[in-house]
């Protein structure tokens, strides 16, 4: 009797970038070429959502910040721990458990793909690249950032800044990547950079086959 061959598994690969890079339009590219796409956000607002599973817990840590359905009032849960550090280290010890689950099961749904797509805002911040074969980071130049963020209702300068704080330097997040797209050159440019990535995972895959 022949001996099994392994199974290979997906190449697993992670997507991040800070705010305003074009993070969401790059995974959604991704997507077009038929690769599994698994968005940390995505999930976070389910899990926050009615029935979600993280409302219990939430309700339990953090009375008041959850509603009738079972669906969690973000602005209620931010004034919650916003300024309180221990408070914010206590929700994402509830939550991130709750999103590797999430990312858990995607992955074995998907575990005869060639290539998924992990879709991680902060994924250098949280040791995420641990868990990916590779890292692709979305950029822009600085005046392009602004300009992108500050043009969403809502968002003040003040938040842009706020935001940026928490999330590590571009160059920085550009240094340690795998794969570079910079999307101010149009969404032209940024689909053939991903259509180049997928080919070269597929011929990477085929070769080690």
């Amino acid at each position: 009797m022949s001996a099994e061959m392994p199974r290979v598994r997906p190449f697993v690969l992670g997507l991040t970038g800070s705010i305003g890079m074009g993070k969401s339009a790059t995974a959604a590219m991704f997507a077009e070429c038929g690769v599994p796409v698994h968005d940390a956000d995505a999930a976070v607002h389910a899990l926050y959502g009615p029935e979600g599973a993280a409302g219990p817990a939430i309700g339990q840590a953090f009375p008041g910040t959850v509603g009738p359905d079972g669906a969690v009032d973000r602005a209620a849960l931010r004034a919650a721990v916003i300024g309180h550090p221990d408070r914010l280290a206590r929700l994402e010890s509830i939550v991130h458990p709750l999103v590797r689950a999430a990312e858990a099961d995607f992955l074995r749904r998907h575990a005869e793909a060639p290539l998924v797509l992990l879709d991680i805002p902060l994924l250098y911040e949280t040791d995420g690249a641990a868990r990916c074969d590779a890292v692709l980071v979305v950029t822009a130049p600085p005046e392009v950032q602004r300009a992108r963020v500050l043009a969403r209702p809502g968002l003040s300068e003040t938040d842009f800044e706020a935001i940026r704080a928490k999330q590590m330097p571009d160059a920085e997040k550009r240094a340690r990547a795998d794969f570079v797209i910079d999307t101010s050159h149009g969404f032209a440019h940024a689909k053939e950079a991903v259509e180049r990535i997928v080919a070269r995972v597929g011929r990477d895959r085929d070769t080690a086959g």
